[in-house]
């Protein structure tokens, strides 16, 4: 399956687990209700439990609600630990846009600290205990985007809503690439893909920090985006279909806006090995996260790597 046009093309998944970070609404809860009918245990890592629960009574099939804050390393470990057993499938699916300079509770830049370095700390947590795949979401707003080695957190430059966003999503893609080059160099079967939703629309308020384009993006939503189940589907075909490792699923119609998903590539800047590598070595210092499966085979352009077990 390199195409998906509908949630009920989705195969059977009796049997599986798969968590599912901000999946109380939008895009999340959407992917989350396609997995829990074909028969998956979905796990919803949400902030807000009452919420969560409200969702998962609505949802038909074996549904859980456990509490995640991504904008919180404690948090993050304590959902970690919490979990026992396998999981399939790990959908880094939540997010957050803001309109001015915040932080979460450990001083990163709140955009890059959730949507980046939340999913980067959770994913290295669990994934020795994960079987098939991770899937990252990401943004086209990547491409407008660059990471900023020297000042991540905007401590010295103009904050930038929309650039801060468009780093942390671009960070997404990188976190996909280098997270595939070192589950190959481990001898692991699961693999890393990506996805982005296009134009959905969900309830995140886009938040540009310049007011027309804010404006124009809130009358254009309505009429040209389509909605969470539209949104959804590359997600769930970077999650279940069959597609190739690395790979970035996104909708298929009017450059990448909405249609039915299908796969394709980030720009070649969002999978450079080099900018990967070192942002994944910043990511590690950050969060005091490491890698946790044993490096067996030097991946090729890159010298041994120290991550271990």
């Amino acid at each position: 399956m390199l195409t998906l046009a509908s949630p009920s093309q989705v195969p059977d998944q009796t049997g599986r687990t798969i968590v599912i970070t901000g999946a109380s609404s939008g895009i999340g809860r959407a992917a989350a209700a396609a997995l829990a009918a074909k028969g998956a245990r979905v796990i919803l890592a949400v902030r807000d439990q009452q919420k969560g629960r409200a969702v998962a009574d609505a949802m038909d099939g074996p549904v859980e609600v456990r509490p995640l804050d991504l904008s919180s390393l404690a948090s993050i470990r304590e959902f970690a630990a919490a979990l026992s057993g396998s999981v399939d499938v790990l959908i880094n699916n939540a997010g957050t846009m803001t309109d001015s300079l915040q932080h979460t509770t450990d001083g990163f830049e709140l955009q890059f600290g959730t949507n980046h370095l939340g999913h980067f700390t959770l994913t290295n947590l669990l994934l020795d205990r994960v079987t098939g795949r991770v899937v990252t979401v990401s943004s086209t707003a990547y491409r407008s985007a660059h990471i900023d080695f020297d000042d991540l957190q905007w401590e010295h430059r103009v904050y930038k809503p929309f650039g801060a966003y468009g780093q942390s999503k671009l960070a997404n893609l990188l976190f996909t690439a280098e997270l595939q080059r070192r589950l190959i160099a481990a001898g692991s079967s699961v693999i890393a893909t990506s996805a982005h939703p296009g134009w959905a629309s969900t309830g995140f308020r886009i938040t540009s920090g310049n007011r027309l384009l804010d404006a124009v993006a809130a009358v254009g939503t309505p009429l040209l985006a389509h909605g969470p189940d539209g949104g959804a589907l590359p997600t769930l075909l970077a999650g279940v279909g069959d597609v190739p490792a690395g790979s970035f699923a996104g909708p298929s119609r009017f450059g990448g806006v909405r249609g039915p998903a299908a796969v394709g590539k980030p720009a070649a800047r969002a999978t450079d090995p080099d900018t990967a590598a070192r942002l994944w070595d910043v990511s590690e210092r950050l969060t005091q996260t490491r890698f946790p499966l044993a490096i067996r085979s030097t991946t090729p352009g890159r010298v041994n790597d120290d991550s271990g077990a």
